[in-house]
């Protein structure tokens, strides 16, 4: 009787044992992943790493032990010597056979053997999990092949031949194609990771496979685009800025019949960048046949007003009550898939939590933390979802925030998914860094973006057209204003923003202000700005007396109109983006005024580093320039500046773990992935206790059952929103003073005077019992 070879094994409701044979999962991994990697151009490579991930399976150990060890016979038994058998090392082992160990069979063995454990290094490095080790040091390994191959069952997969289509990046005229080689492992695994979970998950869980990709096609959500639009631009005013948008619309969808490629979207703020970019996409999309749209952006706040913009075609939560009340939305809750750290899970569907696992929806909107560490990520969570970068089209928001230090392997992962991975990217920004030819200076000097297409046809004019704020700058540099001398400023304007460098000048500042100026920082919990935010807008729209003291955390995405914004000096890049929170919508004009922005030099520099670099990058750019207006010249004049002062640019020493070696395949994914953290680990999370005046959402209760049932995805997504991080140093000196209490792993705020609404945490002035200062 010929022997049957078990994948996986189930036991339904019913108590009835259910079987997936190794010849029915092999077949359907090889197909799936065969299908993945054709977008590039492999599917044989795909096919071949479907059939041999699981070979080690074919193990008579390895039966005996996923027998007994999931209940189907429990009088199986297991070899002492055995165990739990190593399965996915057998087919790395075979790989290296056929291949008569040359580095070039090195290629399969990174995605076979990783394909549970995930990619891991060539030669032993800090991360462990060598590869080297397992597939010539330890005879074990070839002893499991050699038990394979005695089974009739195997020999059909064993007899297999090595894949023989030419990688994207030799089949192309493109220079420097070693350097994408990991990218291309990278996508080869993730083809084979997401088609082996696809696959399991059909056999194990067929309810959850059923619930995924529930979407519209792109065309059907480029219909409902240019339909809506249609009705907002009949319906809204003709002020010129309304004209300047729907201008700015109509070049995004002209310029969109261009190749694909790289493209630069220079819009003003205020511009209605976040559609036009859509409208781009969308028509970009259809004639080029993309897969989907992925919107990458540097901040959560934002990524939360953008996703609400697309779903609904507003950010404004009145105006989305009556859309959901009238059924006049954009694309749909449904349609936009959000994948951040604080997406409230209130409004999550299966099919957006499934869907974050290998992006397979039309439109995704996430953070460039989660976009570019899965594309330098080791772990097959992080790896499931590139392959679905392939043939799409990434909208990188706010370009001038790609972290300085990683631009060397951002930039050249880019251009690997342009050049071979059919990507069109294009780079959004009111501020366009300038990383198109060579960036830097010695020995930080890298190469740029080159073939950049401007989608707006004179970005200049633009800059002018859109111009709403008179912009003045301080005289001389070398004095500094006290911040005695910027509240006298200040309360001479009944509406005024005054944004600083850092939580301690905003307190500072604001400590100094009338009693009703509202404070904004990152000390505040997520669900509190939220709030204060909803205040400020409240008020403008009722033009009412409001004073604002702010971090730069106001500067990017959220969306407010102040008639006077005051700037510390800083970037730039910065400045800019509070000139657009001024005289946003240009009501000013119907008095025949401009909004006032003023620059001044504070008490204190900005913090050291990055900030501190920009600062003095900008007091560059005013000493050799006269500047009347900000324009995308001055801008690529300051970036020039700003990036030749870089101290790093490859902080995870990409060229050395992937490039160096290439032509030999040695690779360190593993430690290059651990080292490719674009928010840095010097900081921790506390949980405050914050009850929202307005819905009544409260902490309290979910930090009861933190404590009492433990914690689980949702709730901790729920508690998102009520987290602070502070600096680690801050944190020790928090739990030595016993402000603070471990909950079930996590730390929550235990003394009532620890944060105070309206202020945030109280880490400056505030002295608790003995008197002592946390900071």
């Amino acid at each position: 009787m010929k022997r049957e070879f078990i994948a996986h094994v189930k036991q339904d409701e019913d108590g009835l044992w259910r079987i997936q044979t190794m010849q029915d999962h092999l077949d359907a991994v090889a197909t799936l992943a065969g299908n993945f990697a054709n977008k590039f151009g492999n599917r044989d490579w795909g096919e071949v790493l479907g059939y041999w991930h699981d070979l080690g399976k074919f193990h008579p150990a390895w039966q005996n032990y996923l027998i007994k060890k999931s209940g189907y016979n429990t009088e199986t038994h297991i070899e002492e010597n055995h165990g739990r058998p190593n399965h996915s090392t057998a087919g790395a082992v075979l790989a290296l056979e056929k291949g008569n160990e040359a580095p070039p069979s090195r290629i399969l063995t990174y995605p076979i053997a990783g394909h549970h454990a995930g990619l891991p290094d060539w030669q032993p490095d800090f991360a462990g999990g060598e590869l080297v080790n397992r597939l010539y040091k330890e005879g074990l390994f070839r002893d499991d092949l050699d038990a394979v191959k005695k089974q009739p069952a195997a020999r059909e997969f064993l007899d297999i031949p090595l894949p023989k289509s030419r990688p994207p990046l030799f089949a192309s005229s493109h220079k420097n194609s070693t350097e994408q080689l990991h990218l291309w492992i990278r996508m080869l695994f993730s083809c084979l990771v997401d088609a082996d979970f696809l696959d399991t998950e059909h056999f194990m869980e067929p309810q959850k496979s059923h619930n995924r990709s529930k979407y519209l096609a792109l065309d059907e959500l480029k219909n409902r685009f240019n339909l809506y639009m249609e009705n907002k631009e009949k319906n809204a005013s003709g002020t010129d800025i309304n004209k300047k948008r729907k201008q700015i619309r109509h070049e995004c969808e002209e310029k969109a019949k261009l190749k694909p490629g790289f493209f630069s979207l220079t819009v003003p703020t205020g511009g209605g960048k976040t559609l036009s970019s859509m409208a781009f996409a969308l028509e970009h999309a259809q004639l080029y046949n993309k897969d989907r749209i992925i919107v990458a952006i540097p901040y959560t706040s934002i990524i939360e007003q953008t996703a609400k913009i697309f779903k609904y075609g507003t950010d404004d939560e009145k105006e989305i009550m009556n859309c959901l009340k009238n059924n006049q939305m954009l694309f749909g809750e449904n349609q936009v898939v959000e994948h951040h750290s604080n997406f409230d899970p209130s409004y999550e569907t299966t099919q957006n939590r499934l869907a974050c696992e290998n992006w397979d929806a039309p439109i995704i909107v996430t953070t460039n933390v989660q976009l570019f560490e899965s594309l330098f990520g080791a772990r097959t969570s992080s790896c499931r979802k590139l392959h679905n970068i392939a043939n799409s089209i990434i909208i990188l928001d706010e370009v001038q925030m790609l972290p300085p230090e990683f631009l060397k392997p951002i930039l050249s992962v880019l251009k690997g998914l342009v050049d071979y991975f059919g990507v069109t990217v294009v780079l959004m920004t009111a501020t366009q860094p300038a990383i198109e030819g060579t960036i830097g200076s010695p020995p930080n000097e890298i190469s740029g973006i080159e073939n950049v297409r401007s989608i707006i046809n004179d970005p200049e004019t633009l800059a002018r057209e859109f111009s709403r704020v008179v912009l003045n700058l301080p005289v001389d540099l070398n004095i500094r204003n006290e911040w005695d001398t910027i509240t006298n400023q200040l309360v001479q304007h009944p509406q005024v923003l005054c944004i600083v460098n850092s939580r301690k000048d905003c307190r500072m500042l604001h400590g100094l202000m009338p009693a009703d100026t509202i404070h904004l920082s990152g000390l505040m919990c997520g669900e509190e700005r939220s709030v204060v935010i909803s205040v400020i807008k409240e008020k403008l729209r009722k033009n009412q007396p409001i004073r604002v003291i702010s971090t730069q955390l106001v500067e990017a995405g959220v969306d407010i109109d102040f008639p006077v914004v005051y700037r510390a000096l800083a970037g730039f890049d910065s400045i800019a983006q509070a000139a657009g929170r001024c005289n946003r919508e240009n009501k000013l004009a119907a008095k025949g005024k401009k909004g006032q922005v003023f620059v001044f030099v504070p008490p204190n520099s900005a913090p050291l580093g990055l900030l501190r670099k920009g600062e003095d990058a900008c007091k560059e750019i005013l000493r050799n320039h006269s500047i009347n207006e900000l324009s995308p010249e001055i801008y690529k004049a300051y970036f020039k500046q700003f990036y030749a002062t870089l101290n790093e640019v490859d902080k995870p020493q990409f060229y050395n773990r992937l490039v160096r070696d290439a032509r030999i395949f040695e690779f360190s994914f593993r430690t290059l992935a651990m080292d490719f953290k674009l928010i840095q680990d010097t900081q921790e999370s506390i949980i405050v206790r914050y009850r929202n005046p307005i819905s009544g959402y409260d902490s309290e209760k979910l930090i009861d059952d933190l404590q009492y049932k433990g914690p689980n995805r949702e709730l901790m997504q729920r508690l998102q929103r009520f987290i602070v991080n502070i600096p680690r140093y801050v944190f020790e000196r928090l739990q030595k003073l016993g402000y603070i209490e471990e909950i079930s792993g996590y730390w929550v705020q235990t003394s009532e005077y620890l944060y105070k609404p309206g202020l945030g945490l109280e880490l400056d002035e505030y002295k608790w019992g003995g008197g002592s200062s946390v900071m």
